[in-house]
């Protein structure tokens, strides 16, 4: 018995338990499905794996690191950094690992939830918070034939490195997020590199650079000075809002901006075509390279924009009949945003899982935090709050706040559960639903903001200052207190 469970340790999960443990409660667990913490930062290890947020952003507020070697931190510094958090504020105890959780169940005559981990034991606890995160579980593509393949597969969230791609004939399906920082990478060594593109991403330069060490030490002596470029950093990139969820007419400049970077990086005409998007600048996540063109021009690299038609034991066929023979399958087809606040049984009050009530009702929560029907239950990088021009580190800090005051409402008044009402949550879905319909993301492309029924359930379509204010104070108004 308990009084809170935290489900994943990545940021999310390691922000709210460094905020419990400061309020001075120490009845809490943290569930970890694997073997070490990090969440995003600690499966995704492919070659050139980095974030493409600008590091002095892409912390918390509470804990600035001024140990960050490039402007755009590679995945192993934000690990150690995330390990250095847990260890700092004292919650590397409370983290159990090889503990899945398989399925939640909450009993309203109790005001409890019963967690069960690997599909046998169980917790009791009073309040459940989801920070399972959105970039962990591999989406596979559904190409006839995969499964046939002789080679070698994987996803670039499970890059195997024992493989050697040194001489060999790789087929990369996918031209996301990861793709375009290791392709890169990889296009070097190996023989051949076919890249399967089915949609071309927009690309902007990425302003990165190494931090020299006495750019470090002068972090670590002045934080404030660090904490002056941070703040830049956050109204530079919360200028680009003013066209995601303004007035998207003003994203032609950041179009002209990714046109000169194409046109200056690729000569040959006929694979700059190919390359040019032909959908609303922002619709679909905005990339970030330097490297990604080049590589796509090197003489061993070609990019395949035919549909794939199948998957033969020796390659890859496309629907114009041709097979390009290859030896290894990089799938970087990204993640399954959608199911993952749905991959286990989550029953509420009436033992309906979440993931049935929302194919019902559509997915939402009441400022992505809190669901209807589902007490005491608060999911962290919920519905409608994950962002396409800024850092999620900051969202994540305002949901832990928000969640901090609601467990406070509860011992307040010595409550048995909390539960947002219905019309609150359903006014703040229409209003988000309302508010996309006149941004960027409206613009008739598809990408992975949008659910499987084609509805965008996945970004914040404000500025984050704006969900910072409305996170701010807790209305208890807003929910049913039950003793």
């Amino acid at each position: 018995m308990t009084d809170v469970v935290i489900i994943g340790s990545g940021f999310a999960g390691l922000c709210m338990g460094i905020k419990l443990k400061q309020a001075g409660c120490e009845d809490f667990v943290i569930l970890e499905k694997a073997d070490d913490l990090g969440g995003t930062w600690r499966d995704n290890t492919y070659p050139g794996c980095a974030c493409d947020i600008p590091s002095y952003l892409y912390s918390f507020s509470f804990e600035q690191n001024p140990r960050w070697t490039r402007m755009f931190a590679p995945w192993d510094e934000i690990l150690a950094y995330l390990r250095h958090c847990a260890d700092k504020y004292g919650i590397a105890d409370k983290i159990r690992y090889g503990a899945e959780v398989t399925e939640a169940v909450f009993d309203e005559a109790s005001g409890r939830w019963t967690v069960t981990v690997n599909g046998d034991e169980t917790i009791d606890t009073q309040a459940l918070v989801a920070g399972v995160g959105s970039l962990h579980r591999p989406k596979l593509p559904d190409i006839p034939g995969l499964d046939s393949f002789a080679g070698t597969t994987f996803h670039s969230a499970q890059w195997d490195h024992s493989q050697d791609l040194r001489g060999r004939n790789v087929a990369v399906i996918g031209t996301g997020a990861s793709a375009i920082q290791f392709v890169p990478q990889i296009a070097p060594q190996v023989a051949q590199l076919d890249v399967y593109q089915r949609t071309p991403p927009w690309v902007t330069p990425k302003p990165d650079r190494a931090i020299g060490r006495w750019e470090r030490k002068l972090h670590e002596r002045f934080p404030a000075g660090q904490r002056t470029i941070r703040n830049a950093i956050y109204w530079g990139l919360e200028g680009r809002g003013a066209g995601f969820a303004g007035n998207p007419k003003l994203m032609k400049g950041l179009e002209i901006q990714a046109k000169r970077h194409l046109h200056k990086q690729v000569t040959d005409p006929e694979l700059r075509a190919k390359l040019t998007p032909d959908y609303q600048i922002g619709c679909k996540r905005i990339l970030i390279s330097n490297d990604y063109y080049p590589a796509l021009a090197r003489p061993n690299v070609s990019l395949v924009t035919t549909p794939i038609a199948r998957i033969t034991p020796t390659g890859v066929v496309t629907t114009d009949g041709t097979e390009r023979a290859c030896d290894t399958i990089v799938l970087g087809t990204g993640f399954d945003v959608s199911a993952n606040l749905t991959r286990m049984p989550i029953l509420g009050k009436d033992g309906i899982d979440l993931a049935d009530h929302w194919k019902r009702n559509g997915i939402g929560a009441h400022l992505g935090i809190t669901v209807a029907g589902y007490p005491n239950l608060f999911l962290l990088v919920g519905p409608n709050t994950l962002l396409g021009h800024s850092s999620m580190v900051f969202m994540i800090e305002a949901q832990v706040r928000y969640v901090m005051q609601a467990l406070h409402l509860l011992r307040r008044h010595n409550a048995t559960y909390v539960e947002v009402r219905e019309d609150i949550q359903n006014r703040f879905v229409g209003d988000v639903q309302s508010e996309l319909n006149t941004t960027v993301w409206h613009s008739g492309c598809t990408s992975w903001y949008l659910d499987t029924s084609g509805r965008n359930s996945t970004i914040w379509p404000e500025w984050t200052f704006t969900y910072w204010r409305r996170t701010k104070k807790l209305d208890p108004a807003a929910f049913a207190i039950v003793h």
